[in-house]
């Protein structure tokens, strides 16, 4: 399971209620009225009261029962017995909030506070406490804004218990500011007031100022209580390059002694965010007392940080039973789907399931498995969806390049009628990557659109995945301009301007980017970095540079090659011709060369037409691909050039046994909004007869006639078997399908505007070099993605110098 894929779905591993809104028994425990705040007494009342009670409104015994009411919970049996009492006196009706607000029935006490009011009893400062909860409860800012100028008037505003509820009203509404101001104006402070502040700033996301309070209240000479350490361990973890911060704290809370099993699970969920798993692992096994949640976070630590192994051991060893939290975080260990649906099961069995955490979960787990029709069934049986569960499923079809089903499912959550379903950068941005990958420029735009009238175009992953979309449908220009609004640029975005650059044979620019982000930008590289750069090199023919840059990986910046990164650099040795050095670099890896090697070498023998090396790299291909199009295809036409027949026909009949068939080429071109697809010799378009006008005249302009196609097909006569030459001349070059849509295109575009094809193959030679001249001649740049990259037709050169 990917880390952003955790992130959509990983649950919270303790509470923070303790730490935000700390027990208001800390506050009031000297009088009779102070016991108003103390927790549900377990004592159950006498309900003959009810039947026996007194007739007197001031019997105080009258008064005692409603307390044993209202703190058992039975404010309905209070209602009555309060309706018979003396209504003058505050305590009884402090009695009847403080029920009110305990029960959870927030509106109910509110409206209890108002009618106090208006019969004239006069609120004291343990009445307000209660009060401004309930305002909290009910997410009523305009009613904790009325009760603080109450608050104010009454001269309450100094009462240090009144202004720390006020401080946890406003951070749980997320008026941080209103809080912080609260807490500023206080004459006098305790242990409360700090915890409520560091608790506050935690809970709103200011996890920085949240320390920074921390710290000040040490400096302060407070003493941090186990509320405070938790709080400041669940700020370290949210916050970069915060681990020493963090130890620092666990080595006080050791100190001071403060080790209960609720301070340790959060020193774990700090380690455990920081993938300190050894650490983790000293302090879980140092627990004499260990809870579910603690089991949890060692169990998503070993998951997360690639142990799955660690993560089943630790499962099996729980003292107690797992719970639905235990599963998510057990589901990123799966290594292999089998494992997988065997969690599945389990939660099936245990009865787990519906639970629509672990069921997104479980989503994203068989997406990364490649098993789409499995997480479509948890999708589709889910009664409850929430937007979590629809961008996991939009991302699982991405992962697996299904984007016409992720498109269309993204259509049906966009037609959705519901408020709490509205696309957000999540669903944005992972949606982008299909309209890339579908050529759907126009419907890429109109996205793009939404996400600057929905406030998403700040955002950095948002913003990323458009570079991406606009780089693949092949517009360089908008992708340049929507990385230059990215303002907090990072690794990805950098990535992702090298590498849109690099595949559209921009190789040079790719370089001054790197070396902007080095110098300027302060972010450092990393292996996607360096996979983008090499391709851009290997693209480019910039052979030194790529050298220079895979040796420094490793001596400047720390970074073992992966299997990518030889893999350019295999495409990169190619283009020199020295194919022996090749086949040497490849044997002297590190890691068993995968196919992707191995066909960067067929693709280099393929373009200096060495058929032996040719040979060799497409055994090595086909021994872990069988089934391997490409590979058979480039054999295939290789042997047909050479007139090697008896090869043609057993690679034909391999290919049979395989039941594997030649793709057919097709191109495809967007024009006025509408998305035009054409194969060799398509005839199907209504403006056929317009369209090979257009291309019969361009052709007579670049000077490429029918008598020098009929010259090239008898000078290669003698290599060609006569149903051969017939069906070349049938699928002439002239019939391609990329010149079929560049002339569609430069009919229906206007004139200025750069033509975009895309080609699911690779764009064979005689096309290239009639799409070269014929930018000059039209003077229009064509731009055409092939199955490899893009090339930029201009004034009748092309940006990927003649070899790809």
């Amino acid at each position: 399971m990917s880390a952003t894929s955790l992130a959509r779905c990983s649950p919270i591993y303790y509470s923070c209620d303790a730490c935000k809104c700390v027990s208001s028994s800390q506050n009031h425990q000297t009088n009779e009225n102070r016991n108003l705040v103390t927790n549900r007494r377990s004592s159950k009342p006498n309900r003959l009261i009810l039947h026996n009670r007194s007739k007197n409104p001031n019997d105080p015994s009258l008064t005692r029962a409603l307390r044993e009411f209202a703190d058992s919970g039975l404010m309905e049996d209070a209602l009555h017995l309060f309706d018979e009492m003396n209504k003058a006196d505050v305590f009884v009706w402090n009695v009847m909030i403080k029920g009110f607000t305990t029960c959870g029935l927030h509106h109910e006490a509110l409206r209890f506070y108002s009618r106090m009011v208006l019969t004239g009893i006069k609120a004291d400062s343990f009445t307000y406490p209660f009060v401004i909860k309930s305002a909290a409860g009910a997410s009523s800012l305009l009613e904790g804004k009325t009760i603080q100028a109450a608050v104010i008037k009454l001269g309450f505003d100094s009462d240090v218990y009144v202004c720390n509820s006020l401080i946890s009203f406003y951070m749980k509404l997320g008026w941080a500011m209103d809080a912080e101001k609260v807490f500023d104006e206080m004459p006098e402070r305790d242990i409360v007031s700090w915890n409520s502040i560091v608790s506050g700033f935690l809970a709103v996301g200011d996890c920085v100022r949240s320390l920074v309070m921390f710290k000040e209240m040490m400096r302060f000479g407070f003493e941090p209580d186990r509320f405070s350490i938790m709080s400041a361990l669940g700020a370290c973890s949210h916050v970069e390059d915060c681990l020493r911060m963090g130890k620092e704290i666990h080595c006080y809370a050791i100190r001071r002694g403060i080790e209960d099993v609720m301070v340790l699970t959060s020193v774990l969920d700090m380690y455990n965010r920081y993938s300190e798993v050894s650490y983790a692992e000293r302090v879980f096994n140092g627990m004499s007392n260990r809870n579910i949640v603690a089991w949890n976070v060692m169990i998503g630590c070993y998951a997360r940080n690639g142990r799955g192994v660690d993560a089943f051991l630790c499962f099996q060893k729980m003292s107690e039973g797992p719970d639905v939290i235990t599963l998510i975080n057990l589901l990123p260990a799966c290594e292999e789907i089998l494992e997988g649906r065997a969690v599945h099961g389990y939660a099936t069995r245990r009865g787990f399931l519906p639970h629509v955490v672990l069921e997104t979960a479980l989503i994203d787990m068989y997406g990364e498995g490649g098993k789409v029709k499995s997480a479509e069934a948890v999708f589709d049986r889910m009664g409850e969806k929430n937007l979590v569960s629809w961008n996991s499923m939009i991302a699982a079809y991405v992962q697996n390049g299904e984007n016409y089903s992720a498109l269309k499912l993204f259509r049906e959550l966009w037609d959705l009628d519901s408020s709490s379903l509205v696309p957000d950068s999540t669903t944005i941005a992972s949606i982008l990557p299909a309209y890339a990958e579908s050529l759907s420029l126009s419907e890429g735009r109109q996205l793009h659109a939404y996400v600057v009238k929905a406030r998403y175009s700040s955002n950095t992953i948002v913003l990323n995945s458009l570079v991406h979309m606009y780089a693949m449908c092949g517009d360089l220009g908008d992708a340049r301009k929507c990385f230059d609004q990215v303002v907090f640029k990072d690794v990805v975005s950098w990535n992702s301007i090298i590498m849109a650059y690099g595949v559209h044979g921009f190789g040079r620019i790719s370089v001054c980017l790197f070396s902007e982000m080095i110098t300027t930008s302060g972010v450092s590289p990393n292996k996607s970095t360096f996979a983008s750069l090499l391709a851009a090199c290997s693209i480019s023919g910039m052979i030194d540079e790529g050298w220079d840059y895979f040796n420094s990986m490793k001596r400047e910046y720390g970074i073992d090659p992966g299997i990518e990164h030889y893999v350019y650099m295999v495409d990169l040795i190619g283009r020199t011709g020295n194919l022996s050095s090749a086949k040497r670099f490849i044997e002297d890896m590190p890691f068993v060369p995968t196919a992707r090697v191995w066909g960067s070498l067929l693709k280099a023998s393929r373009n200096h037409n060495d058929i032996t090396v040719a040979e060799f790299a497409a055994e090595q291909v086909l021994k872990m691909e069988h089934d391997n199009t490409g590979c058979y295809v480039l054999l295939l036409n290789m042997y047909s050039e050479a007139g090697r027949w008896e090869d043609v026909d057993r690679i034909k009949l391999l290919m049979k046994s395989q039941g594997v068939s030649k793709t057919t080429s097709c191109s495809t071109v967007v024009t006025r909004g509408r998305t035009h697809v054409f194969t060799n010799g398509d005839r199907s378009h209504v403006e056929t007869n317009k369209i090979y006008e257009v291309l019969d005249i361009v052709s007579r302009m670049v000077e490429e006639e029918e008598e020098e196609e009929e010259e090239s097909y008898v000078h290669c006569v003698s290599k060609m078997r006569p149903e051969t030459l017939l069906k070349k001349k049938r699928n002439s070059p002239r019939r391609h399908s990329v010149r079929l849509a560049t002339c569609l295109g430069l009919i229906s575009t206007e004139t200025g505007r750069a033509v975009v094809v895309r080609n699911n193959t690779r764009i064979c030679r005689r096309c290239h070099e009639f799409l070269e001249k014929a930018s000059k001649v039209t003077r229009r740049e064509i731009v055409v993605g092939d199955s490899k990259i893009f090339h930029h037709f201009s004034n009748g050169c092309c940006s990927c110098g003649n070899y790809w």
